[in-house]
């Protein structure tokens, strides 16, 4: 069963473990993710768990792990209900919603129940339940927490392990997997290739946007033309900014600004790029569209651990964000130009200030 889709072994875990525990881990992982695809769902009927279920989950999975070592001051995976109980507590004290304790609270579940039916530990009955959220008003548009997570995301999505910390056999998996991710006979595959799949792109990309709001179509539009990382700026001409007639200079974080450059100056060694001005362009080599960018936060929000069910959660949650945070950190005079609107009323509909929010400044107004 290939397992090269599956975050077997994550970055943050990686770099928690030296060579030894790495393998060993590895191991753990891989065996317990091909038993929950196989046979998960229902063990005696050898029915697994879907893979749209074991994924995410996988990500939750990885994170106890490393709650586990840094309670035990150190490696293992000798895992018992006192680490999840503990997990659970953990999680209970902690100002995150309670979609995500609870599915927290079935990632762990999956793995106990591998723990149960194939290291003969006893079932785990949790000592606290979680309850979700049935808003039928879900938010569509990320929140401050939200933003963290998809910026810490973008760092980790389509990484790979390094290329000088994998053992041969490793390493010649790692080939294949990037054989048909760029595809190109195994056999060209070089370390390039690791860098390459470990790149700026995609970080600059979600990050810009974070800072920006862009829009689908101006991602499309996008050119290097645009890219002043110097002042720390988008300097986008009104013939490319959507919905308005006017130049905006738009600003960037500092961090921001030098992710941008590092992929900028990465660009450069890909042919793709010889006869375009497009900053960023997709796998395939074109530009990103409305659904391709879709897909891209989908793929964020799996790693970031971030429920997307019955949430609006295009490109434009991005954008949403901005208008909101900018609006209430500053005004909407703010959020107006960073957004590159027009019409202040334009902005006014990205005032979503949550409802809690709102409460707490019914209870200062007095």
């Amino acid at each position: 069963m290939n397992l090269d889709d599956y975050p077997v072994v994550t970055e943050p875990s990686e770099a928690f473990l030296n060579q030894r525990q790495l393998l060993d881990y590895r191991s753990e992982r891989e065996e317990c993710l091909r038993w929950l695809l196989a046979y998960g769902k229902e063990p005696k009927k050898a029915k697994g768990y879907a893979k749209g279920t074991v994924k995410p989950r996988s990500y939750r999975i990885d994170r106890f792990y490393r709650f586990v070592w840094e309670r035990e001051e150190g490696y293992t995976v000798n895992l018992a209900h006192d680490h999840a109980d503990a997990w659970m507590d953990h999680l209970a004290h902690r100002d995150v919603s309670a979609t995500h304790k609870v599915n927290c609270q079935k990632s762990l579940k999956m793995l106990y129940k591998w723990l149960h039916h194939e290291r003969n530990l006893g079932k785990w009955n949790p000592e606290i339940t979680f309850s979700a959220d049935n808003s039928s008003n879900p938010r569509d548009f990320l929140t401050k927490e939200e933003r963290s997570a998809i910026r810490d995301a973008a760092l980790e999505c389509g990484s790979i392990p390094s290329y000088n910390n994998l053992t041969p056999t490793e390493r010649d998996r790692w080939k294949q997997h990037l054989a048909q991710r760029f595809e190109k006979p195994k056999s060209e595959v070089t370390p390039a290739d690791w860098d390459r799949a470990n790149g700026w792109k995609i970080p600059s990309l979600v990050w810009v946007s974070l800072d920006t709001g862009l829009r689908p179509t101006e991602v499309e539009r996008s050119t290097m033309d645009w890219v002043d990382t110097d002042n720390s700026v988008l300097r986008i001409p009104k013939e490319d900014s959507a919905k308005n007639t006017d130049n905006w200079r738009v600003g960037l974080r500092d961090r921001t600004a030098e992710i941008l450059q590092n992929w900028c100056e990465e660009r450069v060694a890909y042919p793709e790029y010889d006869d375009t001005d497009a900053i960023w362009l997709t796998r395939e080599q074109n530009p990103w569209s409305v659904s391709s960018l879709r897909g891209l936060l989908h793929r964020l929000c799996e790693i970031a651990d971030i429920e997307t069910a019955n949430r609006q959660m295009s490109w434009y949650a991005i954008r949403h964000s901005v208008g909101t945070y900018m609006t209430r950190e500053e005004d909407l005079a703010a959020a107006q130009a960073q957004l590159r609107h027009k019409s202040p009323e334009t902005t006014m509909k990205y005032d979503q200030t949550p409802v809690e929010d709102r409460r707490d400044a019914l209870d200062r107004m007095g």
